[in-house]
């Protein structure tokens, strides 16, 4: 079995012959080849960067065109979809790989047939890295509906500390904000509702999808399974609700750090235009006084300086007491 986190792979990152009893045989390319026995189904991983995998699909797999297509497709939205005996389901994971954005949700493609199950990735999805070495220590799904469910579960066992920790950031910047020590624009609150809202992006149609397997699932689920399936639903809907909580709340932080920089700068507008009415008249007189021409008053009196000087900061005062009379200040 090829190491289910490598990248070195030939196409097949693993493949097991399921027993239905938890435990799995490895197989490589030639053995899943042959009809499986009633007994055992094989799972067969496929890496969709390797030309081997692609054709494999398309001209070995024995699946239909259209499902192919599916499985290859890059650009992938979460849903389920019956499809004669078989069920297409495409979910996401949360991106755990190192170096990478969790937000950035990686897709898993899986085609569930009685007696087969295919999935496919271009990454590395940890909760499939998960249940793989289930199967190699023999705790692995003991069929086509238990592989869903604890696909299922493991998908979103990784979702909620996520979001847990996306909910931790937002309270330590609310904190942050409370003390004075956030700044400029809440650039911290901008990233959170980003990460929210690239999460909620694929987990609100992954919620559908399940929700739409719990329905119809051409009898690979049975009626636990189904509700199960249903239940796993619901805690990707409350997933969804606190996501929109966070976005609320990150939004609320943000128009009101805009609140109080609007606030800060209409005080400071205030405070220049009474500076700058106080010295209206000021300057006013100052340019009167300051023209070059003949016949200004006081030119040859000593003491026009200091009546000038007095007349200016009297009307300063004056101008003070006024706006002072008038709540302006």
């Amino acid at each position: 079995m090829t190491d289910p986190g490598a990248d070195d792979n030939d196409g097949l990152i693993f493949a097991f012959e399921l027993d239905g009893k938890g435990d799995g045989r490895p197989l490589s390319w030639d053995g899943f080849g042959k009809p499986a026995t009633p007994l055992t189904s094989p799972w067969i991983h496929l890496d969709l960067r390797h030309p081997r995998a692609q054709r494999w699909l398309r001209e070995q797999s024995g699946v239909d065109e259209t499902i192919a297509d599916a499985l290859l497709d890059e650009d992938t939205r979460p849903r389920c979809v019956q499809h004669e005996d078989g069920l297409l389901i495409i979910l996401r994971g949360v991106n755990l790989n190192p170096g990478e954005a969790i937000e950035d949700m990686v897709a898993l493609r899986v085609w569930l047939e009685p007696m087969r199950i295919i999935t496919s990735q271009r990454r590395l999805l940890q909760s499939v890295k998960a249940l793989a070495q289930e199967v190699a220590a023999g705790k692995g799904p003991k069929g086509a509906g238990d592989f869903l469910l604890k696909l299922a579960w493991a998908l979103g066992d990784r979702i909620s500390p996520v979001v847990d920790q996306l909910d931790e950031e937002l309270e330590t910047a609310e904190v942050e904000f409370g003390q004075g020590q956030v700044s400029g624009y809440g650039g911290q609150f901008s990233q959170i509702r980003r990460r929210a809202a690239h999460l909620r992006r694929y987990m609100g149609p992954q919620r559908d999808a399940l929700q739409s397997l719990s329905r119809n699932h051409s009898g690979l689920l049975d009626r636990e399974q189904a509700f199960e399936i249903r239940e796993e639903g619901d805690r990707i809907t409350r997933y969804l609700e606190d996501l929109d909580l966070v976005r609320e709340r990150a939004m609320v932080a943000q128009e009101e750090i805009l609140g109080r920089m609007a606030q800060q700068q209409n005080e400071r507008m205030y405070v220049l235009s009474i500076v700058a009415a106080i010295f209206l008249p000021l300057s006013f007189l100052t340019g009167l006084f300051g023209m070059n021409v003949a016949g200004l008053p006081g030119t040859e009196d000593p003491q026009a300086f200091f009546i000038t000087v007095g007349l200016m900061v009297g009307s300063a005062i004056g101008i003070g007491f006024f706006f002072k009379w008038k709540g302006w200040l």
